[in-house]
C-alpha cells in the first residue's frame, strides 16, 4: 500500500509541474485530462499526509513515555498516544478505501434511460415521477440536466423518457439508480382505492465522447419521421424527428424532442455512442469474469432494487436493506441518504474482496 502511495505522491507532484508547461497549457484537452487526474489524486496524498502525521504523533507521544519521568507529563503523553493510534487507525481505514480501483467512468457525465414497465399507465405516471425526481436531485450536486428524448401518454406519463446529467462525477453517483423500480400506491383512476403494484426501469450509461466510440456512417441506416404527442396529435408539420439504427448490432434510438431535424440527429447519436460504448465495456467484463460488478448488487436491471410504497410513506433499497419514512422528501430530489448507504456498502463490500 505505501509503495503505491508513495508514487501517488510522486505523480501528484509531476503533474503540478506539467500544468505550469506552456505547451501543456495550450493543449486544452491534455491539461483537461492532468487536471482531472490531479483531482482524482489529490484526496489520496491530503491522506496520506494525515497518515504519516498522525504516524509522527504516535512516535513522539511513545518516545517521551520511553524517556519522560514526570508522571504528569508520562501523562499528557499517554493520553496523546491513545488519541493519535485512534487517528492513525482512522487515516489507515481512509487510505484503503481511496485506494480502492478507481472506476474509470465516475467522473463522466450519464445518460439515464427511463422505462414504463408492469403496470401499464401507472407504470408511465410513475416514470414520469422518478424522472422528476433526478431532475430535481441533480442541481443538488452541481449537475445539469438536458431532455433527449420523451415518448408521453396522454395521462401525462412517459412510456420512455432519456436525458442527460451533465457535471463530473454524474456517473459516481447515478450509476446505483440502474435497475428495476417498483412502486405501491393507489393510482389516481382506481375508484375502489386499492393499491397496485407497478414497476419501472432505469438504466444509467456512462456518456460516450466520439473518440471513444468508433462508428462508421455506412452501418447507419437514418429515418426521418414525423414528430408525434401524446394521442398521436401531431406537434410539428415537418419530418424532424429522428430514428437511427445501428446496423451492426441491431441498436436503434429515436429523437423527437427538438424541432430541429439536425438538433434531434445530434441528441440521438449522443445516446448511440453511449449504449455501444456500454456494450463495449460489458462484453469486456465478461471476458475478464468481472461481469461489471461495479455497483452494489448484480447491476442487472431486471433485478428489482428498489420499493416506493406510498400508503406507508416508505422507500426501500433492497440492496443494502435499508428503510427510511421520508418518501415525499425522496421523491422531491433528496437521494443523498440512499446514495451515500450504497456508496459505502459497495467500498465496504470491495475492501472485504481484497
Amino acid at each position: 500500500m505505501f509503495t503505491e502511495l508513495e508514487q501517488a505522491v510522486k505523480r501528484f507532484e509531476e503533474i503540478g509541474v506539467r500544468l505550469c508547461d506552456p505547451a501543456v497549457i495550450g493543449d486544452t484537452a491534455a491539461y483537461r485530462e492532468l487536471m482531472r487526474e490531479q483531482k482524482r489524486l489529490e484526496p489520496i496524498v491530503e491522506g496520506y499526509r494525515t497518515y504519516q502525521a498522525a504516524k509522527t504523533a504516535r512516535e513522539d507521544a511513545l518516545f517521551l513515555l520511553d524517556t519522560e519521568t514526570d508522571d504528569e507529563l508520562r501523562a499528557l503523553a499517554s493520553q496523546e498516544l491513545k488519541d493519535a493510534s485512534a487517528a492513525l487507525e482512522t487515516a489507515a481505514q481512509e487510505l484503503k478505501i481511496l485506494l480502492l480501483p478507481h472506476d474509470p467512468n465516475d467522473d463522466r457525465s450519464v445518460i439515464v434511460e427511463i422505462r414504463g414497465g408492469t403496470g401499464g399507465e401507472e407504470a408511465a405516471l410513475f416514470a414520469a415521477s422518478l424522472y422528476r425526481m433526478y431532475t430535481m436531485y441533480a442541481p443538488t450536486r452541481g449537475f445539469t440536466t438536458e431532455l433527449l428524448s420523451v415518448n408521453e401518454t396522454e395521462l401525462g406519463g412517459f412510456k420512455e423518457a432519456v436525458f442527460l446529467v451533465n457535471g463530473e462525477g454524474a456517473y459516481s453517483r447515478f450509476k446505483f439508480e440502474s435497475g428495476t423500480h417498483r412502486v405501491q400506491r393507489v393510482p389516481e383512476t382506481e375508484s375502489g382505492g386499492r393499491i397496485h403494484t407497478s414497476a419501472v426501469t432505469v438504466a444509467v450509461l456512462p456518456e460516450a465522447e466520439e473518440v471513444e466510440v468508433s462508428i462508421d456512417r455506412n452501418d447507419l441506416q437514418i429515418d426521418t419521421f414525423r414528430a408525434s404527442g401524446a394521442g398521436g396529435q401531431h406537434i410539428n408539420k415537418t419530418d424532424s424527428a429522428i430514428r437511427i439504427t445501428h446496423l451492426p448490432t441491431g441498436l436503434v434510438v429515436e429523437c423527437q424532442d427538438e424541432r430541429s431535424q439536425h438538433k434531434n440527429r445530434e441528441k440521438a447519436m449522443r445516446v448511440l455512442r453511449a449504449r455501444l460504448l456500454e456494450r463495449e465495456q460489458s462484453a469486456a467484463a465478461e471476458a475478464t469474469a468481472e461481469d461489471r460488478r461495479r455497483q452494489v448488487g448484480s447491476g442487472d436491471r431486471s433485478e428489482r432494487i428498489r420499493t416506493y410504497n406510498f400508503p406507508q410513506s416508505r422507500v426501500t433499497d433492497h440492496r443494502i436493506g435499508l428503510t427510511l419514512y421520508k418518501l415525499d422528501a425522496v421523491m422531491n430530489g433528496a437521494l443523498d441518504e440512499i446514495i451515500d448507504a450504497l456508496i459505502t456498502a459497495d467500498q465496504a463490500a470491495k475492501l472485504a474482496g481484497e
